[in-house]
């Protein structure tokens, strides 16, 4: 039996590459979705011999079957975002104390302990709407900070504002996490001189703006705020773990967590460092689901296995992937 421990206590690639290994044969056993696709491609455990062997299951089989790798019982369910009437990716969870271990290293790993911040979220899109594991991951850091003053902030922008600069004047450090579009929201209403604030941004206009590319986003945040950097967080409703950015786009992930890049033309072909392409994420934390996903963002990956988001695949431009008849 894999245990959750072993997989937050990686510390090297080997290690990384013998969990993710021993996962993928787990998941080939227990998960008849990822197994049928598998089978497909005919990928048995015997023939995977690294992690550049193993088969990334498209995210969008989300939103078409249940991908689970335990028979434990559905605790809850988490479900991505998406226009009215357009189907959404369901994650299916059964034990919300790995997402919770994982996402409280993942932020203590990059940015210390949770108790030292106030969390102050303006994440109103994702407020409005039911099942958002964002919100949920959110909910629970600012439990854990234990500051009287963390909260959520939906339309009340003129309380958010004097209570950042009052803590922000008080020394008190602060983690201001919200959506791109409430932030320019924000700054367009109000302008700051932050010190001692991580501003964060989670991404997405959600259909309430015009979409930026992520220089012009940050430029524009990082005047309004008065900050040096803008930082970001890269998550999604079918993972159970974070990689975060302290400035410039550039994405470092935990240990558990591991990104690699697929050729455009070919989805089961890999490519080299620096190189633009799909991303496939391996998420040793989601061993109750599909540890293994491919993407439809696009972007590079460097030497320190650090990685850069620089936008997404067009639907029409989806190749390999027509094994969604499973």
């Amino acid at each position: 039996m894999i245990q959750s421990d072993d997989i937050f206590n990686i510390k090297t690639d080997l290690e990384f590459e013998t969990k993710a290994l021993e996962i993928f044969k787990y998941q080939f056993e227990n998960n008849k979705v990822y197994r049928s696709f598998c089978d497909l491609l005919y990928k048995h455990p015997s023939e995977v011999k690294t992690i550049c062997d193993i088969p990334f299951l498209p995210i969008e089989f989300f939103k078409t079957h249940k991908i689970v790798s335990s028979q434990k019982k559905i605790v809850t369910t988490f479900s991505s975002s998406g226009t009215t009437g357009s189907m959404t990716g369901k994650h299916y969870i059964s034990d919300l104390e790995i997402y919770k271990t994982s996402y409280t290293k993942g932020f203590e790993f990059f940015y210390g302990d949770i108790k030292d911040y106030v969390v102050l979220a303006l994440l109103p899109s994702y407020l409005e709407r039911e099942g958002s594991s964002l919100i949920f991951m959110v909910n629970d850091l600012i439990k854990q900070s234990r500051h009287k003053e963390s909260g959520f902030y939906l339309n009340n922008l003129s309380e958010l504002k004097t209570n950042l600069i009052s803590l922000d004047k008080q020394g008190k450090k602060v983690l201001l996490i919200g959506v791109s579009f409430a932030l320019l929201d924000l700054v367009e209403n109000y302008r700051f001189s932050l010190k001692n604030t991580v501003v964060m941004e989670t991404g997405g206009m959600k259909g309430r703006r015009k979409e930026l590319v992520r220089e012009e986003l940050h430029q524009i945040l990082k005047e309004g705020f008065g900050v040096k950097y803008i930082h970001s967080e890269y998550g999604m409703t079918e993972l159970l773990s974070q990689a975060y950015s302290k400035g410039n786009g550039i994405f470092r992930c935990a240990n558990w967590l591991r990104i690699l890049v697929r050729d455009t033309e070919d989805a089961f072909t890999l490519q080299g460092i620096g190189k633009t392409g799909g991303i496939n994420i391996i998420d040793l934390a989601n061993i109750n689901s599909c540890s293994f996903i491919a993407t439809q963002d696009l972007g590079k990956v460097y030497h320190d296995n650090s990685f850069e988001i620089i936008g997404r695949y067009d639907t029409s431009d989806i190749r390999g992937c027509n094994l969604m008849v499973l």
